[in-house]
């Protein structure tokens, strides 16, 4: 498919995930194609990419393990084969996630992803079960794994302090790195400042364009998960960082079909969001003192700071983009209860007499 010049990056996510989603069906049972079309208004080509990797997973090891599925080729399978996979066969599925090796590598999945693919199974399953193409839909009766809630890693504010400093001056850097240092430094703190002062994705930092960037109101245009709009506002740190790289930016000539992207790589193309990580992983690699870092623990940072100075989760909740005010509330379930507990010695019934 040709890329028209001018397309964002959202809309190059969407070609992109687009042609690895053929590239999968092709793989998959014909009937496949419906289930696919049948959720595209209500579901993102990221999601729909997802679930296709996961569901041809499941066929690969019904063909590997299962007698009768083993007879024919997987591309070759009738819808009929569905309803003859049992509950048992699901779980001994799931069981099987746990660790397997495929073309030499080793693959494992704990709960959060054995809870996806029974997910994208159920979905899959239900579709053909509600438009009455199939009569047994065996997905449902397999319980989701119960999910262990997660310490949430987080920087404390010495550790921010830390860590900026190191991009700044690169003293622990090995020679190979400091060479490329001068050259990415403003932009490489203008991309930590504002992943720390905003809380915003990887995904929707390296989508920034220019014309994104409202320094009049302090805020900037980003695209949600599921494909909406909104509006972040940032305070001085993040105004000063992005300035400092702005005036940067313009001197810089990108290559063609990257004019408007506003975080750039050493190739003058849009960074991208494994480029990020890794630079990440760098900086907070030479500190010793610091905790493993990754760009998502960047956004729990701020969202356990913007929590500790509101005590409004529903506004945690809203500038991270979460649809569900629960997501918050899982993730910052012990700073609320530190909160609860502040709560007892606050209010005042009586004054104490003096003994």
């Amino acid at each position: 498919m040709e890329k028209k010049k001018n397309d964002n990056y959202h809309d190059q996510q969407n070609i992109q995930n687009i042609q690895k989603m053929r590239d999968v069906l092709d793989t998959l049972p014909s009937f496949c194609k419906q289930f696919f079309r049948g959720i595209t208004e209500y579901t993102s080509t990221r999601t729909r990419l997802a679930y296709a990797y996961d569901i041809r997973v499941f066929f690969e090891y019904l063909h590997d393990r299962n007698p009768h599925c083993a007879k024919m080729e997987i591309t070759e399978y009738p819808i009929s084969i569905l309803e003859q996979i049992t509950r048992e066969d699901i779980e001994e599925y799931l069981e099987f996630l746990s660790y397997y090796e495929k073309d030499g590598q080793v693959y494992t999945n704990d709960e959060r992803g054995k809870k996806r693919k029974l997910s994208a199974l159920r979905s899959f399953y239900n579709y053909y079960f509600q438009t009455e193409l199939i009569k047994n839909n065996p997905a449902v009766l397999v319980p989701l794994p119960k999910l262990h809630d997660k310490e949430i890693i987080r920087l404390d504010a010495d550790e921010v302090a830390i860590l900026l400093d190191q991009v700044e001056d690169g003293t622990n850097l090995t020679k190979a790195q400091k060479r490329y240092h001068n050259a990415t430094k403003t932009r490489d703190i203008a991309m930590l400042t504002l992943l720390l002062g905003t809380g915003i994705r990887v995904s929707e930092c390296v989508g920034l364009d220019l014309g994104d960037v409202d320094f009049k109101n302090n805020g900037i245009k980003i695209r949600r998960k599921g494909g909406y709009e909104a509006v972040v506002y940032f305070g001085e740190e993040v105004e000063d960082a992005l300035k400092d790289y702005w005036e940067e930016r313009h001197h810089i000539i990108p290559q063609s079909g990257h004019e408007n992207a506003l975080f750039l790589s050493m190739q003058n193309r849009r960074i991208s969001v494994r480029a990020v990580e890794n630079m990440v992983k760098k900086y907070s690699s030479t500190v010793t003192s610091l905790k493993k870092i990754t760009p998502h623990k960047l956004r729990s940072t701020y969202g356990t700071s913007l929590y500790r100075e509101t005590g409004d989760i529903y506004l945690v909740a809203d500038v991270l983009g979460h649809k569900d005010v629960n997501t918050t509330k899982k993730h910052y379930a012990a700073l609320e209860d530190e909160r609860r507990r502040s709560a007892a010695n606050k209010v005042k019934l009586r004054e104490r007499k003096n003994d």
